[in-house]
């Protein structure tokens, strides 16, 4: 599987900081079969749709007057094989037609061509495009972070990375007030990456149990989650 070098990859999530997606870029990633295999990452410009966006960069076959992908580059979906196209925004699912969402500046829009037998069809979040959505959140709103660890070296490297505050676990000194917002909680263990959202835009809870330094160099990049 080919990965973005980290420096590569922060480069693509700073580019364009600015309000209402009309200036700077947004990334655009295809994949296959939950991320096992890259396929495309291409640059596209703020402001455009993500379906715009995906035009931009393969040849798209699409359904319902342009609302719906059927096939990229060929890749097509088939309702007798259970395969189609879903796609993400900074890891979540989108909640909308790739028609009507607009990229905003630092975006990462992800097509991946899965199966969805067992009616695997929803995945509210996924990690795989981490340290999203915790730095660009959805719809060009960003909720805030709490990095939870009993490892104060990872902790603060993790909330300077996601700009976001840290602290301990309840009973070691911290975290006793209530939180509302992305929680990104560290243990150490056999490597653990998985996510939990109630859907595009609303706070995502990650946990990750192993070394913190995977997250740094994208080890876990286009994956949904990690389980031991």
């Amino acid at each position: 599987m080919k990965r973005l070098a980290p420096l590569a990859l922060a480069a693509v999530l700073a580019a364009g900081c600015g309000a209402g997606g009309t200036k700077g870029t947004a990334s655009v990633w295809i994949t296959r079969d939950r991320g096992a295999h890259v396929l495309l990452v291409k640059t596209v410009p703020a402001g455009t749709t993500a379906m715009q966006g995906l035009d931009r960069v393969a040849a798209i076959k699409t359904r319902y007057g342009g609302r719906f992908v059927q096939a990229i580059n060929g890749i097509e979906g088939s309702l007798a094989g259970r395969y189609d196209w879903f796609y993400f925004i900074n890891g979540y699912e989108g909640d909308r037609s790739a028609a009507e969402y607009v990229l905003h500046p630092g975006d990462v829009e992800w097509w991946d061509f899965r199966s969805w037998q067992g009616g695997a069809k929803q995945v509210p979040v996924v990690v795989g495009a981490f340290p999203e959505p915790f730095l660009h959140g959805y719809g060009g709103k960003r909720l805030e972070t709490l990095v939870v660890t009993t490892d104060p070296v990872a902790g603060r490297v993790l909330a300077k990375l996601l700009h976001s505050s840290f602290c301990l676990p309840v009973g070691r000194g911290g975290c006793g007030r209530r939180w509302r917002g992305n929680t990104l909680v560290m243990n150490a263990g056999y490597p653990r990456f998985l996510a939990e959202s109630a859907g595009a835009g609303k706070p995502v809870h990650f946990t990750f149990d192993g070394d913190f330094r995977d997250l740094l160099n994208g080890k876990y990049r286009y994956r949904y989650d990690v389980k031991p």
